[in-house]
């Protein structure tokens, strides 16, 4: 075998010299110069340098995989004309929902780049927009106090929770689609249920505009980014506030949990991202490398890779464990205000004051 031909062996060495002149068919007699205890011996030379072989293969196509997705530019998508403020995929990836201080949201066709249909907010600027998981439901968080749903498919609008007492910069449906959470600049981050469109509870601790706001994957806990340089996590339950995350020197822009729950990732003015334990609140991580403020971030499915964008006008990869940046996306002529991933990992779509959407897909698609 390859891996035992080239090696550095004493025994192999000095027995091939001995039995240099003999020819394949006298490799019988070229055996019998070895010893029972050689033979062994090189045996398990061979079979070391096999595994250690094997074993780096095993790691090297990891690595591989893991560092050669490599994202291109797919598709521009054109509509909006005005700052987009928001994109976000469906569940099953097949449609993007925009939102655009245009006044209006779009929903895309990822294939063919088409819109599908638009829902017009008259005079209201719209921060967020997000697809239910459900798939049924569009809700809308605009520059007037209401929490807008629509219905995907006839596009007409179904109800309007209020309560706010301001702009609503931020929602997020619980993963059965039964819930909203809200942040907004009136500094409450409010609990919704999405059938009777009634206000649940309001969790009270933040001391300024509240940017973000997230249902973990279990539907237990709440993460919230605010301009008070701070990021909440809150038990959905008690309404109580479990953790305060203190590390930022500006305000937080986003913060995003990890797919485990384990971990939550966080950006801000003062052009850092940064992770942190859910359990114990502990920093472990600063990511640098953006020269402008960092608007979005959150975590790939897989939980290995964060991505983020940024007034820099770009959209960067990095590795979570060693907080390096592994690609950087560049396509946009103005500010990014956010993105998103698709569920399998290789898809991400971004949005700009440029007015367009860029639609990036993976080199294994």
């Amino acid at each position: 075998m390859g891996a035992c031909q080239n090696m550095n062996n004493p025994f192999l060495a000095t027995k091939k010299n001995e039995g240099a002149n003999l020819s394949i068919n006298d490799k019988d007699s070229f055996t019998s110069l070895l010893s029972e205890k050689e033979i062994k011996l090189i045996i398990r030379h061979c079979v070391r340098i096999l595994k250690i072989k094997l074993g780096w293969i095993n790691d090297f196509d990891k690595i591989i995989v893991k560092y050669a997705k490599c994202f291109r530019l797919w598709k521009i998508l054109q509509g909006h004309n005005d700052v987009i403020k928001s994109v976000r995929f469906s569940a099953d990836n097949t449609k993007i929902v925009s939102s655009s201080f245009d006044k209006t949201i779009r929903i895309w066709d990822i294939v063919s780049g088409e819109q599908i249909q638009i829902f017009k907010e008259y005079c209201e600027r719209i921060y967020i927009a997000e697809f239910s998981p459900n798939g049924q439901i569009v809700a809308s968080g605009t520059s007037s106090q209401a929490i807008r749903l629509w219905n995907t498919k006839t596009g007409r609008e179904l109800t309007q929770l209020k309560g706010h007492l301001i702009s609503v910069f931020s929602i997020s449906f619980s993963p059965d689609s039964k819930f909203i959470v809200s942040g907004s600049p009136d500094m409450t981050i409010r609990l919704w249920a999405v059938n009777s469109g009634k206000e649940i509870k309001q969790l009270l601790g933040h001391l300024d505009t509240i940017n973000d706001v997230q249902f973990s994957s279990d539907s237990q806990k709440i993460a919230s980014a605010s301009d008070d340089k701070t990021i909440g996590i809150w038990n959905v339950k008690s309404g109580e506030r479990l953790k305060q995350l203190i590390g930022h020197s500006n305000h937080v822009k986003c913060a995003k949990f990890s797919p485990d729950n384990q971990f939550i990732v966080s950006c801000s003015y003062d052009k850092t991202i940064r992770i942190w334990s859910v359990d114990t609140g502990e920093q472990l991580k600063v990511c640098k490398g953006h020269s402008d403020v960092v608007n979005d971030v959150r975590y790939f499915p897989d939980g290995q890779t964060i991505v983020s964008c940024s007034d820099d006008m770009t959209v960067r990869l990095w590795d979570v464990k060693t907080g390096n940046e592994l690609r950087k996306l560049e396509g946009h002529a103005d500010w990014i205000t956010s993105f998103d991933i698709s569920s399998d990992g290789n898809t991400i779509v971004s949005c700009s004051w440029d007015k367009t959407i860029l639609i990036w897909r993976s080199n294994t698609n």
